[in-house]
């Protein structure tokens, strides 16, 4: 399903291809919030925004406007590890969208003015946020298990690091970290290979690659840890969770299948139809687990009523606790098999998740495996595998708990 190629200065692509009107194209970096020295914190997502605020030769307006002038949209996003601009447009716009992803990223001049400007806008979002504490609560407790890393470390910085930002400070960082050798682009659109090989080599070969990426500081200690913030919320949000697998490791299928049947999407996880369904104590409830190049976490949150946060956090560690105590039967087994596989499939058909999903892969493995070999991956996972993962990793001795009051 996936073509692949790798260029002169370490450029790799990956493209699938599908007959479809619209496409769906990346360009991913692995550079992220945890690669920011010191006196940094913020400018890996504070450059995803000043980067659409002007080239050598395009205003803002033009950047904006020039896939949203044929139906087209220009995103961006950056996580710990990290950052990507992407784009969804007709398929015969390959090439003005390929042309894009180039000035944008190797021409940006970062104007004062406009960074001035995006100063108050970065300010406002960290603002929704601290006004979000469903949202921030997973933010502070990744700071929480990885207390002294960078990986801890706030995507968005905080108000000092934003105001500290200087035009200066933006361009070295890209010249750090901007560079092919760095870089997946990613596609899934309704164009022959050998022509999305030389388009991307058109606008990306003059590009050199530079030196590999600095290596990243591991989280190495981990003490869990029960603390309690005063928000003034109504409600009491709380996560409860633990240092877990990292992309490397052989089990992580194993255990993002415990994570779904303890928590998914699905309305008939374990959690939801514990603490929701037959105590209707949280509406919402759902556990995760994010996988990092070194380390992952695990987390389970919910929401509830001040009063019953201890009943809810007792209930979590009752469910966890019989991942690793009860063997699961022939049966559970293999509903928690089909479940998984079903989901899988189904995101599959969202072209951009799609996208999305086989450039990350591209840049960390140098691979994508197909849905046939996860399917097959699944199908081997046994319950003794489970036993050893949730024993590993949902150990209630091990775990953190962030309480917000």
């Amino acid at each position: 399903m996936y073509q692949t190629h790798i260029f002169a200065n370490g450029l790799r692509l990956i493209h699938n291809y599908v007959p479809n009107k619209a496409a769906y194209c990346g360009l991913i970096i692995n550079v992220g919030s945890r690669d920011e020295q010191e006196d940094e914190l913020g400018m890996a997502h504070f450059i995803e925004h000043v980067i659409f605020k002007g080239t050598e030769k395009r205003k803002a307006y033009h950047i904006l406007s020039r896939l949203e002038d044929v139906g087209g949209e220009l995103n961006a996003y950056t996580t710990k590890e990290d950052t990507c601009v992407y784009a969804t447009f007709m398929a015969k716009d390959y090439e003005r969208t390929l042309e894009l992803f180039a000035d944008i990223v190797f021409h940006s001049v970062f104007p004062e003015k406009e960074i001035e400007k995006e100063k108050d806008v970065v300010l406002d979002e960290i603002n929704s946020y601290k006004d979000n504490p469903g949202e921030l609560i997973f933010d502070d407790f990744e700071e929480l298990i990885y207390t002294g890393y960078p990986i801890g470390r706030n995507i968005l910085g905080d108000e000092a690091s934003v105001e500290r930002i200087s035009r200066g400070m933006v361009l070295d960082f890209v010249k750090r970290n901007y560079f092919p050798n760095r870089m997946v682009i990613s596609s899934v659109g309704d164009i022959p290979f050998e022509k999305l090989v030389r388009l991307v080599e058109k606008y990306f070969s003059p590009y050199e690659a530079g030196t590999p990426l600095r290596t990243r500081i591991k989280p190495e200690i981990y003490t869990p840890r029960f603390v309690e913030m005063d928000r003034d919320t109504h409600q009491s949000h709380c996560i409860i969770g633990n240092i877990a697998y990292d992309y490397t490791e052989d089990n992580r299928l194993a255990l993002s299948l415990l994570m779904n049947l303890l928590g998914g999407t699905g309305m008939n996880s374990r959690l939801n139809l514990n603490i929701r369904e037959k105590y209707g104590l949280a509406y919402n409830i759902e556990a995760s687990y994010t996988p990092y190049s070194d380390t992952g976490v695990s987390m389970i949150y919910f929401g509830c009523d001040p009063e019953n946060a201890e009943w809810c956090l007792n209930l979590c560690k009752k469910e966890m606790r019989a991942l690793y105590e009860e063997k699961l039967g022939p049966l559970q087994l293999k509903r928690a098999k089909a479940q998984m596989v079903g989901q899988l499939a189904i995101s599959s058909e969202n072209y951009e998740n799609l996208m999305l999903s086989i450039g990350k892969s591209f840049l960390i493995y140098d691979k994508v495996d197909s849905l046939e070999d996860i399917y097959t991956q699944i199908e081997e996972i046994t319950p003794e595998l489970l036993i050893r993962v949730a024993k590993e990793v949902f150990d209630v001795e091990k775990q953190s708990v962030l309480l917000y009051k």
